[in-house]
């Protein structure tokens, strides 16, 4: 498993993954003793991981036990409609790379998915003919849109 931090953070992922109104409401205390962590760790994550560049709204209290109010908005999924709109069939391979450092500077790709789209990249510029490429690319921002 990777730092509390990145299990904090898909813990909470996987709870608003749950709800069809893409928001939750968590007390800070009891969330912290679930996870076996002090509540200041989850205030940590919350105000690194779920910010307004990455897609969220974040409400919190304190006293009276706190609760924090998180809601996924819809900004992360027009940013990747706007870059599926984008996508054409002489697009450069550079391009691509700075459109894809471009979503994850801003937090809405990790470095890990970054790095793999790059090589996926590569392989598609020998192997596929460019719009099959951007189709395909289309594809994969489309799937991405759905998790971000």
């Amino acid at each position: 498993m990777g730092n509390l931090a990145d299990y904090i953070e898909k813990f909470i992922l996987l709870r608003l993954s749950g709800q069809q109104d893409n928001s939750i409401v968590v007390n800070r205390n009891d969330l912290a003793q679930e996870l076996a962590c002090a509540p200041s760790q989850i205030s940590y994550v919350v105000n690194t991981r779920f910010t307004v560049t990455r897609g969220f709204v974040v409400e919190s209290r304190r006293g009276s036990g706190g609760f924090i109010r998180i809601a996924r908005t819809p900004m992360a999924n027009s940013v990747f409609e706007t870059v599926v709109n984008r996508l054409v069939a002489d697009q450069t391979e550079s391009e691509v790379e700075l459109l894809v450092e471009e979503l994850r500077s801003s937090g809405l790709m990790t470095q890990r998915e970054a790095a793999m789209l790059l090589q996926f990249v590569q392989l598609m510029r020998e192997r596929l003919a460019p719009e099959e490429r951007v189709q395909s690319l289309r594809a994969i921002f489309s799937t991405l849109s759905n998790f971000s």
